[in-house]
């Protein structure tokens, strides 16, 4: 049985909205993309129920909605979008080797690399429940939901310490739980959280469950490590800030990443290591991780991969 193998001029895996933008971009340069949607196709913001900050939307608008907004741009300017996982990668020569879901071989000329970012959680069973209904993995995404009222934050980072002090601007209380007995942000970060009177933390302290009503969170249950203490704080939103972990791995081999896992590209490009391979989203930016900054990566690697395409034309032409 001969094994399916086809040729495309650019290859876009993963369809969030870094994906999506890039294939909008890479169509109407009439590169014909083909575009692998992953498992979760959408990407994370179909896991989240209201997004307001994203420009265009005034009254706001359901992540799922919006990435079926975002695939149906793609699809109209003629991107092929496809359901399928990419199994194993071969980036060591050109055109450059994909398998899908085992069993087709993708030889492509450009490879556009948006597989995102996935939150790393506790895995607790109450936090899977009440995902999107008070849990939430973004404070910059969803505080603002939470405005005036009494959350709490796990995490003991710079990010963690980061997004209580942004929380602490919108809401009135704000728990930071931390599994040690200090932090393992910077002094600067530390300092910042500690002095903001709105911010109460429990070091030592583990959560034990998230606690509801069905619908919504209403408070959180908390263990003291050294003193076994459980205390349960009444709050209305529960924010996981212990992480996140890039969806890279399979490109490891050939691509260049830092120590966790996010894909290096050079200064102000989507350019990786490998020659015409580029990166965008979440998978490379481990800073801002918003919609509108994938999305901009996400135009930005199209970009490059068309002027790539171009150039290489050009040398085959003058010789």
């Amino acid at each position: 049985m001969s094994q399916d193998i086809e040729h495309v001029q650019c290859l876009i895996i993963g369809s969030g909205p870094a994906g999506y933008t890039a294939a909008i971009y890479a169509a109407r340069a009439d590169l014909k993309p083909v575009l692998y949607t992953g498992m979760l196709a959408g990407g994370q913001l179909t896991q989240t129920t209201e997004v307001e900050n994203f420009p265009g939307y005034p009254d706001g608008i359901q992540g799922p909605e919006m990435m079926e907004h975002f695939q149906k741009q793609a699809e109209r300017f003629g991107t092929d979008i496809r359901f399928g996982y990419i199994s194993s990668v071969d980036l060591s020569g050109t055109p450059h080797k994909v398998v899908v879901d085992e069993v087709k071989t993708i030889l492509a000329d450009t490879v556009i690399i948006s597989t995102g970012a996935s939150a790393k959680w506790l895995g607790l069973e109450s936090e899977q429940k009440y995902n999107g209904f008070g849990v939430s993995a973004c404070a910059v995404c969803d505080g603002f939901f939470f405005k005036n009222q009494d959350v709490a934050i796990v995490g003991a980072g710079d990010t963690a310490a980061e997004e209580a002090t942004y929380l602490a601007k919108l809401c009135r209380k704000v728990y930071m739980i931390v599994r040690r007995e200090e932090f393992r942000a910077s002094k600067a970060m530390v300092s910042r959280v500690q002095n903001t009177p709105n911010i109460e933390i429990f070091y030592s302290s583990e959560t034990q469950e998230i606690v509801g009503d069905g619908q919504s969170v209403t408070g959180v249950r908390i263990k003291n490590n050294l003193t076994s203490e459980e205390r349960l704080l009444d709050v209305t939103g529960f924010f996981v800030a212990i992480g996140h972990h890039p969806n890279t791995d399979i490109f490891k081999e050939y691509i260049e990443t830092d120590e966790i896992g996010y894909i290096i590209t050079k200064s102000g490009s989507t350019e990786t290591n490998v020659e015409g391979v580029f990166a965008c989203g979440d998978a490379q930016d481990k800073i801002f991780r918003q919609a509108i900054t994938a999305a901009g990566t996400g135009c930005m690697a199209a970009l490059e991969a068309e002027r790539y395409l171009a150039a290489k034309e050009s040398v085959v032409a003058a010789n």
